[in-house]
């Protein structure tokens, strides 16, 4: 494991020998595995805390595909499927290719898909609008800004996922204007979040925890012993939680910068939710085409 402070930066010197040792997270209460129940390759989750329900964004195919066959589901907390397809790409109302994630802001559902975000009204799901993202190819993660903006990522992938040279990172207000804060070899942006003004970011390819300022500076590069990383949460308490792929596992970043293991044994676990209200995490398992509710204690 490796951590690179930038030169003006201190934050994360002096704790190499404390990254170099991982540390077993105690599960207390049962997690809930929600499978054979329709999901077709889910990829992200949303708490939408207004109607008490998990948003679980369902590509249904290939990644990378215009074809119009995506879906969102609605899952309550006890783990029922409400509405499969509560919004349908194959409905005449929805358009919606590839959906990866998801983020709720000022009763809009915004949703990446491909080369835009698409804009939904909440709670009805009526499509409004989409704000499409000039250049890019595959817009991935996606997270509260502030009071009007959203970060998003392009993770710089074609077909076959093989590199296209698009990776960047953007914040996108919610009048439709797009900034583009980073681009250029950033190792497959995924999972982004806001981290006070400054913003944190993870990568597929190299396994990087970014930790940027409020214009894409780097402050601070932190990397985990594992690549493929996706979802990106940050509790209350401070601590960054992501998943690997590669790991198949979530792990705990803690505020010194050692890491703990929360769960692991999944396969392919991808862009992560959080029911602030239970304290639980939600875990799409994007080749499994089943999710995972996880209780943290």
């Amino acid at each position: 494991m490796h951590i690179k402070s930038a030169p003006h930066q201190f934050l994360l010197s002096g704790l190499l020998l404390a990254l170099t040792s991982f540390s077993a997270w105690a599960d207390t209460a049962e997690s809930i595995l929600i499978k054979d129940a329709g999901f077709a390759t889910p990829e992200s989750m949303e708490y939408y805390a207004d109607e008490d329900v998990y948003l679980v964004a369902n590509i249904n195919g290939s990644p990378f595909a215009k074809d119009d066959n995506g879906f969102i589901s609605k899952v309550t907390p006890d783990g029922q499927v409400s509405e499969l397809k509560w919004l349908d790409g194959e409905s005449e109302e929805t358009a919606l290719n590839a959906p990866k994630g998801m983020a709720i802001l000022n009763h809009r559902l915004y949703i990446a898909d491909i080369d835009r975000i698409r804009v939904f009204s909440l709670p009805d799901g009526q499509q409004l609008t989409d704000i499409p993202v000039a250049g890019s190819t595959f817009m991935n993660g996606l997270s509260v800004a502030g009071e009007n903006s959203l970060y998003a990522t392009d993770s710089g992938m074609a077909p076959g996922f093989k590199p296209s040279g698009t990776d960047a990172l953007y914040r996108i207000a919610t009048d439709g204007q797009v900034q583009q804060l980073r681009s250029g070899s950033l190792g497959h942006p995924n999972g982004v979040i806001a981290d006070g003004e400054n913003i944190i970011m993870v990568t597929l390819g190299s396994g990087q925890v970014y930790f940027l300022d409020e214009q894409g500076g780097t402050q601070a590069l932190m990397t985990l012993p594992y690549n493929r990383l996706d979802g990106l949460l940050k509790l209350d308490d401070g601590r960054i939680i992501t998943s690997s792929w590669a790991a198949k596992s979530i792990f705990a970043i803690n505020g010194d910068y050692t890491i703990d293991t929360i769960t692991d044994g999944l396969e392919s676990p991808a862009d992560l939710g959080y029911d602030s209200k239970r304290n639980r995490l939600l875990i799409p398992l994007f080749l499994k085409n089943e999710i995972l509710i996880h209780p943290l204690n």
